[in-house]
């Protein structure tokens, strides 16, 4: 299953102070001449152009596909017109692009960054952000209502799983490096950017996704248990219009808005960034279950989602929740983002399951972990956590350790780097040059994982992967970045 550290990581590269930093802990061997160095630039080079030539379509990427390249992957199976916005789609594949060209100024790389980026404005809906697929043939079956005025169809603008924002930070990125001198790209950047600022709350949440405007009749008032039955009430069908934190939205919002701040000086990023730091304050549930909910109605009651997604204390979301708050606090140095991190923390330490893990759902009231059952296409409610539906992550693991540690970094010290970029070690750097072919790719072999898009693969089956691709590259670029000075290099 796709890494969301892998995505957040690259989401935040605009973000976070880089280092020049050359390390080589963790790894052996030390590259004396600059002989590795050589060779990840040389592996760099022909990995992307394999990539560029032999696996994009109009300048756009899905996840997964079969190494002989005759079957495509992204939320489903893609057409040969089909890009996939959602990562680890276009933009994250065009993230690592940026990297490469951030370490050796190829324009190599900055030429089909562009292209990546082309493929999304030609994509970006009336509505002013993303769907999760691009579909660039008029007739095709995921085509919607694009800007440029040759589609049709939807115009649902989605939040979820950062479609949108994580085109946004590409394209930001992308701006800065062409020196803002691509009119099509900066008129689609300040359309995005004019839309998500309009599809805020008033109490600073989001929904999942829009195509028009939101409410601004909400009233902002603290989270509270539903006064009614919620197994069997308060069902709203058009949940998605509702104030979302599932699947990390308030995450790849931030850190959408931060890269607008840090890279253009947008001031309204930095007033949109601070309401969404003053939602998530304001939703998280009433000691003891000092958590977030995925989803909330206008009262701000917990709300069933999807039907297997039911009102509850999710420990995920309270997890990205944390992280959250901590990056705005990173931002803003305003402490009232830190308090009420200590209150949650408790809540998911006494949450823990005996094996260390955490149910994704806790019982409004009586935190008992909950699951479900899956009877055809019917779910219900139990406390039995045996014979679970398999598509679903019904238990997580545990990041409380590493949460609590990072915030009495920040609590006792402002300007705590919160993810800083790790330099690669030579070992590390070696093993991805390794395993290239002698065609550029980085050839993988399902054995029977979760992957994204939840690809017809055969076990023992080769695949390449866009997710793979965008990890190596930006562990080759980080590489050579901070190995550009080092004693090898003098």
């Amino acid at each position: 299953m796709f890494d969301p550290w892998l995505s957040r990581i690259l989401l935040s590269i605009a973000a976070l102070a880089n280092t020049s930093v050359w390390s080589d802990e963790g790894g052996s061997g030390i590259d004396r001449d600059g002989e590795v160095r050589h060779q990840a630039i040389a592996a760099m080079e022909k990995a992307t152009a394999f990539f560029s030539e032999q696996v994009a379509r109009h300048g756009g990427y899905v996840y997964l596909y079969t190494a002989d390249l005759q079957q495509r992957w992204g939320e489903g199976e893609a057409t040969e017109d089909q890009i996939w916005v959602q990562p680890p789609g276009t933009p994250t594949v065009g993230l690592a692009f940026l990297e490469a060209y951030d370490a050796t100024k190829s324009p190599q790389y900055l030429a089909v960054a562009t292209r990546a980026g082309e493929a999304l404005v030609y994509g970006q809906l009336v509505s002013g952000g993303w769907a999760n697929c691009i579909d660039f043939d008029p007739q095709g079956e995921r085509v919607a209502r694009y800007r440029h005025g040759r589609g049709r169809g939807r115009n649902h603008s989605s939040l979820d799983d950062g479609q949108t924002q994580s085109a946004l930070t590409f394209l930001i990125r992308l701006d800065k490096a062409l020196d803002h001198q691509h009119a099509a790209i900066a008129e689609a950047i300040r359309t995005g950017l004019d839309a998500l600022y309009d599809a805020q709350f008033p109490h600073g949440g989001f929904p999942q996704g829009w195509d028009g405007p939101v409410p601004q009749d909400i009233v902002p008032q603290p989270a509270s248990y539903p006064p009614y039955d919620w197994r069997t009430e308060g069902r709203i069908k058009n949940y998605w219009d509702m104030p979302t934190i599932n699947d990390n939205v308030p995450g790849y919002v931030a850190e959408t808005l931060i890269t607008a701040i840090h890279t253009m000086g947008e001031q309204r990023a930095e007033a949109a960034l601070r309401k969404l730091g003053d939602f998530l304050v304001l939703v998280q549930m009433p000691a003891p279950q000092s958590g977030w909910a995925q989803q909330y109605d206008f009262d701000m009651h917990p709300i069933w989602a999807r039907k297997f997604e039911p009102p509850a204390i999710a420990s995920d979301e309270t997890q990205e929740v944390i992280e959250t708050l901590m990056t705005i606090y990173e931002v803003t140095g305003d402490a009232k983002y830190l308090e009420p991190i200590p209150r949650a923390l408790r809540w998911l330490e006494e949450s823990l399951l005996p094996d260390g893990r955490l149910a994704r759902y806790y019982e409004l009231h009586t935190n008992r972990p909950l699951y479900m059952r899956r009877q055809g296409d019917r779910y219900d409610l139990t406390y039995d956590d045996t014979n679970l539906p398999d598509h679903y992550a019904w238990k997580i693991g545990s990041r409380i350790e590493r949460l609590s540690r990072t915030y009495e970094r920040l609590r006792t010290a402002h300007n705590v780097n919160l993810t800083p970029p790790r330099v690669p070690t030579v070992d590390q750097v070696r093993r991805i040059i390794d395993r290239l072919d002698s065609q550029g790719r980085w050839i993988e072999t399902f054995d029977g994982q979760r992957l994204p898009g939840q690809p017809k693969l055969s076990r023992g089956q080769l695949y390449l992967s866009s997710e793979t691709f965008a990890k190596n590259i930006t562990t080759l670029a980080r590489y050579v970045a901070a190995t550009t000075d080092s004693p090898a290099e003098q």
